[in-house]
């Protein structure tokens, strides 16, 4: 086994080397030369942005004050892209330009001309000095996206020079994207390099074959990313989310303008709602799973309004596993899979067996989610196993990932096969039985997990083992230990009823009883990653076992 992994390793480093060889022997030295070419005349659409606007936050850049990612930078009279910047999240927020949205709140002349004035101190310190992360291609991508659909503002009585070097500027990021797509890590990443290079086609002034090669390439790469089920192959509930607020509007573009549509972008739009759905708890939250964090509940509305595919969510996804259990006002959503592929591993989290559950417009046991402005630490603390409403053993993630900065937060080791049984009786009982081998390697151990709703959606009833591979129990001179958590969102009320029960208050007055007989149980202090607000304090139930007990039972229940 450790041969195994060292030669894993080793290829991991060799194939990201190669990776980076490629990329920089793309480039070459004679960057901005390679790609100078011809101005466009003038763009011919702009596309709609879905996101929501703060004329709030649009005040405050133009007077100098940037709030972004979590935090707020005063220039002080300025440049933001002369000066040092807080985080490494704000610099990629300042450089994606995705700020630009709320500046179409934007209505008198003075505003435009402030507006024209951020945008030319960009072109002229970032424009032609392809470095740092103004040029990663996911922020040049985002970059392009907004600066197209942003453009009646930032254009509007522009005079004829800034109008010329905001073309021109667009074109070059363009050709620099065009060249490097190929070289762009696999994931999301990649497919929004592919979305920007269609809407630049369309938006722009170029050939018709232009248009359809870009219309290709953003075709092989939406069948690559997302599957028959609809979902994301990153298995990440946001992805699905933040794409379709992009591929919405550039579908409209195409149908506008009369290009051919992309023959995949439809069929994929249609397939991402239904999964999309399924990620939804009744009172509309998305679920927290692999990188999801809060979600602003207008921009999931301004998304679902152009669901033409309505109905019940699907009780499954089977190509990026997942469940879900619905009874009545009861929803259970649960990991049952792991990462399809090594690059994808590098914003996965180890949760496998996590769930999460509602009831009504109430969650009550979550995941930790993501931090959506956080630094480095804890977002890698979100991705481990304690994070998630799963076990674990002996303080060890199901998962083991990489601290080297080169190869980046890639899974290494850990979970590698998922086993999956469901039981429903319409109407009566839904039930999910599954197992993985997470701790097979390092403790000689699998994690079992049987969840079932009954009695109308009512009764929650769990079952968490830790066996041997062939199935039996562990020895009952096994050191391991093992922790059951439950993350309880920060909303609900706890109180402790006796040794093995704990009450759950939800602010509406509903009330459910958690129960587990086995094992040690406890109230203890958590984080919640995924407030809209940052990083808070929160609680968690946990049960403590061991192999020489290696099996507890756990309920939920609601009263009244």
């Amino acid at each position: 086994m450790l041969f195994s992994n060292k030669r894993r390793l080793f290829y991991l480093y060799l194939r990201e080397g190669w990776r980076r060889f490629s990329r920089r022997l793309s480039l070459s030295r004679m960057t901005a030369l390679r790609f100078a070419g011809s101005t466009p005349d003038r763009l011919i659409v702009a596309p709609t942005d879905l996101r929501a606007i703060d004329p709030f936050v649009a005040e405050e850049i133009l007077q100098g004050r940037y709030p972004l990612a979590g935090r707020v930078l005063d220039t002080e009279g300025e440049s933001p892209f002369e000066i040092d910047l807080p985080s490494h999240e704000f610099a990629v927020r300042l450089h994606s330009f995705g700020w630009l949205r709320h500046l179409r709140a934007v209505r008198d002349d003075a505003g435009f001309v402030r507006l024209r004035q951020i945008v030319d101190d960009w072109i002229g310190t970032h424009g032609r000095n392809i470095a740092d992360i103004s040029w990663d291609a996911d922020v040049v991508a985002q970059r392009i996206i907004a600066w197209l659909s942003h453009s009646p503002v930032v254009l509007r009585n522009a005079e004829h020079g800034f109008y010329r070097r905001f073309l021109k500027s667009l074109a070059f990021q363009v050709r620099y994207l065009r060249h490097i797509a190929d070289t762009v890590c696999d994931g999301e990443a990649r497919l929004r390099v592919r979305m920007a290079l269609a809407m630049a086609s369309v938006s722009m002034s170029t050939s018709a074959s232009a248009v359809r090669k870009a219309s290709r390439h953003l075709d092989l790469e939406l069948d690559r990313q997302i599957l028959p089920d609809g979902g994301h192959f990153s298995r990440s509930p946001r992805a699905g989310l933040e794409l379709l607020l992009d591929l919405l509007p550039l579908r409209q573009t195409y149908v506008n303008l009369g290009h051919d549509v992309p023959s995949r972008l439809i069929p994929c739009i249609d397939r991402m709602y239904p999964a999309l759905r399924f990620f939804r708890h009744q009172g509309g939250e998305l679920a927290l799973f692999n990188g999801a964090t809060s979600v602003l509940a207008h921009e999931l509305a301004s998304v679902l309004r152009y669901d033409e595919t309505a109905g019940e969510p699907f009780r499954s996804l089977p190509h990026i596993h997942y469940e879900r259990l619905s009874l009545g006002d009861t929803v259970i959503i649960m990991d049952t899979g792991r990462p399809l592929s090594v690059d994808l591993s590098r914003s996965a989290h180890a949760g496998c067996l996590s769930f999460e559950m509602s009831s009504g417009r109430n969650r009550f046991i979550i995941n930790s989610g993501a931090p959506k402005f956080a630094g480095e630490r804890f977002r890698q603390m979100a991705r481990t196993t304690a994070a998630h409403s799963t076990v674990t053993v002996n303080d060890t993630s199901s998962c083991r990932f990489s601290q080297s900065r080169f190869l980046g937060p890639i899974m290494t080791s850990g979970l590698s096969r998922v086993v999956v049984e469901r039981r429903d009786d319409p109407g009566r009982m839904e039930f999910v039985k599954a197992s993985h081998d997470g701790y097979l390697a390092a403790f000689d151990l699998l994690h079992e997990r049987d969840v079932g709703v009954l009695n109308g959606g009512r009764l929650v009833r769990g079952r968490d083992r830790l066996a041997r591979e062939d199935g039996s129990d562990p020895d009952a001179t096994d050191a391991a230990t093992a922790v059951a958590r439950f993350h309880i969102h920060p909303a609900i009320g706890m109180r402790q009823h006796s040794k093995s029960e704990i009450y759950l208050s939800a602010p509406d007055g509903e009330v459910w009883l958690f129960a587990c007989p086995d094992g040690e149980l406890a109230i203890e202090e958590d984080i919640f990653f995924a407030d809209p607000s940052g990083v808070r304090a929160s609680s968690q139930i946990t049960v403590t076992f061991t192999a020489a007990q290696p099996e507890i039972q756990w309920t939920l229940t609601r009263e009244g």
